[in-house]
């Protein structure tokens, strides 16, 4: 599927993106957690899931907030392919790979937050740029320990 190269304009379609995103990375999550090997395993199979639960979490109170915007959140998964930044899981990642790709997934992710943040801010919309930045702020610490992990 081709990925949308077009940058969101509204405050809405960057929340909608980010829905896509989450529910992609929700799925590449488990992918990792269930695919894992190696000396690794104990550790970053417990990783992911911590992962993967909060990204369920961050998932739901996006398109929730989108929800009260009046917006629609985007609900197949044709459409969140379409929309995501962040790609699937290819099924041959190593440990190591698994770890880069979160690590790169997670900056460029708190990446896009930031006009997210600031399209709420310049619509006086304080619960949505409290929501991004309470977001950009845990996935930008999982990318440091994610990229620490792999001794960077």
């Amino acid at each position: 599927m081709a990925k949308t190269t077009t940058k969101p304009k509204t405050l809405n379609e960057v929340l909608n993106k980010q829905v896509a995103n989450w529910s992609v990375l929700y799925m590449k999550l488990h992918h990792y957690h269930w695919y894992v090997k190696g000396d690794s395993f104990f550790t970053l199979h417990v990783k992911f899931e911590e992962l993967y639960t909060e990204a369920a979490l961050h998932l739901d109170v996006i398109a929730e907030r989108l929800l009260a915007r009046k917006g629609k959140p985007t609900a197949t998964l044709q459409e969140q392919l379409e929309l995501s930044s962040v790609s699937e899981a290819k099924g041959s990642e190593s440990a190591s790979d698994m770890v880069k790709q979160l690590a790169a997934d997670f900056e460029l992710l708190a990446e896009e937050l930031v006009e997210g943040i600031e399209l709420a801010e310049e619509s006086k919309d304080q619960p949505t740029a409290d929501m991004l930045i309470s977001i950009r702020n845990s996935i930008e610490k999982h990318a440091w320990m994610l990229t620490s992990f792999l001794g960077k």
